[in-house]
C-alpha cells in the first residue's frame, strides 16, 4: 500500500516491483550480501569485487532474472507488471472455462538455512489480483476465489502464501481452512500492520518468515503467520489494531515459534488421514451459505431483536453468549430461540470471552441447549461463522447432520473432550526392551512378501541399504541367562528374558532411546511390509501424542512438556509430522518412500491411514509416487494417486518422469506407460 490523499490505498504491482529490488527477497545470481556473508572469505571476496547485487544500480532486472518465469493459473485474466509486458510477449491466455494461464516472472531468495538442515533457496511467483481489494471488502466469493486459485496451482507449487489485510485476515484464514478439503500442503496467510512502503514496517519480517516456513516445512493446514509466530488459521482473532503483535490464539498454542531458531510444535500440527485427493469447495451453488448471522447477546436484549436477526430466510446463527455460554433466561427470549431452532435454523453458541469454552455448568446455559442450540466449544467468532456457512452450503447434509458436525473438530478448530492421561502414555523404561524385541524380530526374519517382477523398461529394484537379506548370527547377552543352552531362532541366539532384561535407565534416557530407535524400526518395518512392526511404532507414538497433546500440559523452563501431574516428558520424543513421517538422516526418505519403493502395499495402506505425507521429498527431491512408478508397483501408484500424491520436485522439474516415459515408449512397454499415466507423468507431458 502507498499513502494517498485518503490514507493508505492499494497500488498495483508495488509489491512485485519492490520485492524484485530487495536482495533478501530476490537474489537470482546468488551474489547478494546475504548469500556472501556465510563466511569471512566469501564476504571479503564479495566486497573486493565491488559488492555486486541482484539488480543493477538503475533498478532494471538482470537478463537472467527477467527470463526466469513460472507458469501460473488463475480463474480470472492474470495481471502482469507493465515492465515485464513491455519487454516480452508473455500475455494471459485462456485454456478452459474460468481458467487462465500466464508466465509470471519468478523471484528467488538467498539460501536459507534452518538449524542443521541443508540451506535452500525458495523460488516463488506473485499472482496479483486486479483490482486489488482492501480486506474490509472481502466476502464469501473472494474466499472461494482464493481457494480456487490454490486448487488451480496445487500440482505446480509446493506451498502457498496469501498476502492479506489484517482487518479480516482471521475470517479468511478460518474460511480457507474449511474450503480447502483434504489439504496436504502448507498454506500461510500473512500481512502487516505497517505497509512495506514505510521505512519502519513489519511487512518484511512477516513476509520473509512466511516464505521461509512455507519453503522449508510441510505443515498441511491453513495457518496465519504474524510477529514471529505461526498460528492455526481457524484459531486466531485480531487482538489489537495498534500493536505489531496483532493476532492471538487464546485457546490453542502456536504451531511455530520463530526466534533464533525456528521451532515447529509438531505435536500440534494436523496429520492428514483422509486418503483423498485435494480439492477446493467451489463447485457447488451456492458455494457458501450467506444466510448466516452473528448475534451478540447484551444485557436487556429483547425477543423482538432476536426475532429480527432470525428472519425467515436465515439458516444459521452464531450466538455470542456471556461467560461459559449463558444467556438471558426470560421465557420470551428462549421462545424466540426455540422457534428458530424448530424451523431448522442451526444456532451455535460460543463465548464472548476471548479465552475459554461454553459449557452446561450453569442453568442459564443449559436452557439454551435444551432449546436446540448447539454448543460451539472454544471456537472463535470468525471460525464459527465461516464453519457454519461452509456446512450449510453442502446440500447433501441434513440439518441434524450439520448440528452434529458443527460441534465436531473438522480442521482442529475446536478442542475435543479431554482424554485421561495415564502413566501408560509416558515413555517408560520397559517399553525400550519391547522396542528392541521388535527390531530383532523384523531384522531376523526374511521378507514376508515378494516384490512384483518388473517390466523390461523399468529400473532395477533398489534395496534399502543396511538391511541384508540373510542377517548374520547375532548373540544377545543379558545380565541373566535363564536358558541352559543356546537357543537359535532365525540365525539369532537369544531368549525372550534376555532381550527384555531390565535396563538401568531413567525415563529421560528411555525417551531418548525410543526417539533414536523408533525411526529405524519404522523404516525397517516399511521395507519388510511388516504390519505388526508398524502398528507397534504408530500405537506407541499415538499414545505419546495424546499425552503431549493433553490440554492440561504446560512447558517448563527446560523446554520439556509437563502434564497436570507435573511429570516431565522429553521433547526429544517428538518426530516432525509424527513417527509415520520420520526421515532417514542420510537419504531424507520417509517410511512412505521406503514402502513405495519396495512394493510394500500393506505398509503403504497403514502409513496413509495414519497421516503419512504424500508430498514429502527425499534428498534427491523425489516423491514416494515417483519411486512406486519407477519400480512398477501399479497398486501402490493407484493408492498414492487416490490420496492426492503428485509428481513434483525433480520428478517433474528435472525430467526424471518424462525420461521414464520416453524410455517406456522406446521399449513399447504398455504396462510401464499405463503406470506412469496413473502417476500423472503422461498427462503432464501432454498438457
Amino acid at each position: 500500500m502507498l499513502t494517498g490523499s485518503d490514507g493508505f490505498v492499494p497500488e498495483p504491482f508495488f509489491l512485485t516491483e519492490s520485492l524484485r529490488k530487495e536482495s533478501r527477497f530476490h537474489d537470482p545470481l546468488d551474489d547478494s550480501l546475504f548469500s556472501r556473508a556465510s563466511s569471512v572469505q566469501n564476504f571479503r571476496s564479495w566486497k573486493g569485487s565491488g559488492g555486486s547485487s541482484s539488480e543493477s544500480s538503475s533498478g532494471a532486472a538482470t537478463p537472467q532474472s527477467s527470463t526466469a518465469t513460472l507458469l501460473v493459473r488463475s480463474s480470472r485474466p492474470i495481471a502482469q507488471p507493465p515492465s515485464y509486458i513491455e519487454g516480452s510477449n508473455h500475455l494471459t491466455w485462456k485454456i478452459g472455462h474460468d481458467c487462465y494461464e500466464a508466465h509470471l516472472p519468478s523471484l528467488i531468495t538467498p539460501k536459507v538455512k534452518i538449524q542443521d538442515e541443508k540451506a535452500k533457496r525458495i523460488r516463488y511467483a506473485i499472482l496479483e489480483w486486479h483490482p486489488l481489494l482492501d480486506s474490509s471488502s472481502m466476502g464469501y466469493n473472494d474466499w472461494i476465489r482464493i481457494a480456487t486459485e490454490i486448487e488451480l496451482n496445487y500440482s505446480v507449487f509446493d506451498a502457498f502464501v496469501v498476502l492479506h489485510g489484517t482487518d479480516t485476515m482471521g475470517y479468511t484464514s478460518s474460511a480457507l481452512s474449511f474450503l480447502l478439503e483434504d489439504l496436504g500442503k502448507t498454506v500461510i496467510v500473512t500481512g502487516a500492520q505497517i505497509p512495506l512502503s514505510q521505512l519502519r514496517n513489519d511487512a518484511v519480517d512477516n513476509l520473509l518468515g512466511a516464505l521461509t516456513i512455507a519453503g522449508q516445512f510441510i505443515i498441511p493446514e491453513v495457518s496465519l503467520y504474524f510477529n514471529h509466530t505461526l498460528f492455526r488459521g481457524n484459531r486466531v482473532i485480531k487482538a489489537s489494531s495498534y500493536d505489531l503483535d496483532a493476532f492471538s490464539s487464546p485457546n490453542f498454542p502456536p504451531l511455530v515459534d520463530v526466534g533464533i531458531d525456528i521451532n515447529v510444535n509438531w505435536n500440534d500440527v494436523l496429520r492428514p488421514k483422509s486418503q483423498k485427493r485435494f480439492r477446493a469447495h467451489q463447485s457447488r451453488t451456492p458455494v457458501m451459505c450467506a444466510d448466516v448471522v452473528p448475534i451478540r447477546i447484551f444485557p436487556g436484549i429483547t425477543a423482538a431483536t432476536v426475532r429480527a436477526f432470525l428472519a425467515p430466510h436465515i439458516r444459521g446463527a452464531v450466538l455470542e453468549t456471556f461467560g461459559a455460554g449463558n444467556a438471558p433466561g426470560s421465557p420470551e427470549f428462549l421462545d424466540a430461540i426455540k422457534e428458530a431452532c424448530d424451523r431448522g435454523v442451526v444456532i451455535v453458541t460460543i463465548s464472548q470471552c476471548s479465552k475459554g469454552s461454553v459449557s452446561d455448568s450453569y442453568e442459564a446455559g443449559r436452557t439454551l441447549l435444551n432449546a436446540g442450540v448447539v454448543a460451539g466449544g472454544d471456537m472463535t467468532a470468525p471460525c464459527a461463522l465461516t464453519k457454519l456457512a461452509y456446512l450449510l452450503s453442502k446440500k447433501e447434509l441434513s440439518v441434524s447432520r450439520v448440528r452434529t458436525l458443527i460441534r465436531t473438530p473438522l480442521r482442529g478448530e475446536l478442542t475435543g473432550p479431554n482424554v485421561a492421561v495415564t502413566s501408560a502414555g509416558l515413555p517408560i523404561v520397559d517399553s525400550v526392551s519391547d522396542l528392541l524385541a521388535q527390531v530383532l524380530r523384523i531384522s531376523s526374519s526374511a521378507s514376508r512378501f515378494t516384490p512384483p517382477v518388473l517390466s523390461p523398461s523399468t529400473s532395477p529394484s533398489i534395496a534399502l541399504s543396511g538391511i541384508p537379506d540373510t542377517p548374520p548370527p547375532i548373540t544377545i547377552t543379558g545380565p541373566q541367562t535363564l536358558d541352559p543352552g543356546p537357543d537359535f531362532v532365525d540365525g539369532i541366539r537369544h531368549s525372550v528374558h534376555e532381550v527384555a532384561a531390565p535396563w538401568s535407565l531413567t525415563a529421560s534416557d528411555a525417551a531418548s532411546t525410543q526417539s533414536a530407535l523408533f525411526p529405524f524400526l519404522m523404516h525397517l518395518a516399511a521395507a519388510r511390509d511388516d504390519v505388526d512392526g508398524l502398528a507397534f511404532c504408530i500405537d506407541s507414538d499415538n499414545q505419546l501424542f495424546r499425552t503431549l497433546g493433553n490440554p492440561g500440559r504446560s512447558t517448563d523452563m527446560s523446554g520439556n512438556n509437563r502434564t497436570r501431574s507435573g511429570t516431565a516428558t522429553s521433547a526429544t520424543t517428538t518426530v516432525p509430522g509424527g513417527i509415520v513421517n520420520c526421515v532417514d538422516a542420510s537419504t531424507k526418505m520417509s517410511p512412505l518412500h521406503v514402502a513405495a519403493m519396495n512394493g510394500a502395499e500393506r505398509a503403504v495402506n497403514i502409513l496413509l491411514r495414519n497421516g503419512a505425507l504424500v508430498h514429502q521429498r527425499d534428498i534427491l527431491d523425489h516423491t514416494p509416487l515417483y519411486y512406486a512408478a519407477r519400480q512398477g508397483h501399479r497398486s501402490i501408484v493407484q493408492k498414492l494417486a487416490k490420496a492426492g500424491a503428485l509428481l513434483s520436485g525433480s520428478d517433474d522439474s528435472l525430467g526424471y518422469a518424462d525420461h521414464a516415459v520416453r524410455r517406456a515408449e522406446k521399449a513399447h512397454d504398455a504396462q510401464a506407460l499405463e503406470i506412469w499415466e496413473m502417476a500423472g507423468a503422461t498427462m503432464k507431458k501432454l498438457m
